[in-house]
């Protein structure tokens, strides 16, 4: 617990529906930040209700906030959390190369995902009153290809493709003092310097990629994000910015 950040609460739980649920029960009960951490999830999911496999060994958290803003700022946070993940990742491993940032929530380990964040708010009309943010991370394991989405970046764990094991929550303890770090940076000087190291870090800038909106697939050259966080194309019919997309390489 040695750097763990000051007033953040610690949970640690053996089995749970999910760790969004949990952080949805408990929210308006928190008076600070909360981390949730679960050794084994029965329900857990990602984006757009998909199904996230909750393997024993790896981790499965949420981190519960109060923050203060509009909601679209708000929202910024899933950059944060992407930095202090990789970050983390980095210090584990002493590697920085293999890890890169995909647009928008993902963490990549040689080109294969091995981590994933999910936001979701609580709260009425444009305040939020709560902020639950869900990270997964494969750590000892990977679902097999059949469990992904065709066209899907493969799923990659850290053991797998490194050799290195850590516990859930050792590794818990890093990413939550990371996290605070990355945090406190972007409530004091806005989400520019975050959009500038995540851009460092971005998968595939420069080149052509997919995005699969609900109503239409856009290719396109991927020139940068802007200060809203939105995905920029430069397509055929010119530029495109694109506020939420399932990304394809």
């Amino acid at each position: 617990m040695s750097g763990w950040p000051e007033g953040v609460g610690r949970r640690v739980l053996t089995s749970v529906d999910s760790t969004m649920a949990e952080g949805a029960r408990i929210a308006p009960r928190l008076s600070g930040p909360e981390w949730v951490l679960a050794l084994e999830q029965t329900a857990g999911h990602g984006r757009r209700g998909r199904a996230w496999t909750s393997a024993a060994g790896n981790f499965h958290a949420s981190l519960v906030l109060h923050p203060d803003g509009a909601p679209d700022t708000i929202a910024l946070r899933s950059f944060v959390t992407a930095l202090a993940l990789r970050e983390t990742l980095v210090a584990v491993t002493g590697r920085a190369e293999p890890f890169s940032l995909k647009w928008p929530n993902d963490v990549l380990l040689n080109g294969g995902k091995v981590a994933g964040i999910l936001l979701e708010s609580l709260g009425a009309g444009q305040r939020v009153n709560h902020l639950i943010i869900g990270i997964g991370v494969n750590l000892v394991t990977a679902p097999g290809a059949d469990e992904v989405d065709p066209g899907a970046l493969r799923p990659v764990s850290l053991f797998s493709e490194t050799g290195l094991r850590i516990g859930p929550e050792a590794f818990l303890d890093l990413l939550a003092a990371t996290f605070a770090r990355h945090d406190a940076q972007f409530r004091t000087y806005g989400f520019a310097p975050i959009r500038t190291e995540w851009l460092r870090h971005a998968a595939r800038l420069g080149q052509t990629i997919t995005a699969r909106t609900m109503s239409e697939s856009i290719p396109g050259r991927f020139e940068t994000i802007d200060a809203t966080g939105s995905l920029i194309l430069q397509t055929a019919r010119g530029q495109r910015s694109i506020p939420a997309a399932d990304i394809f390489f």
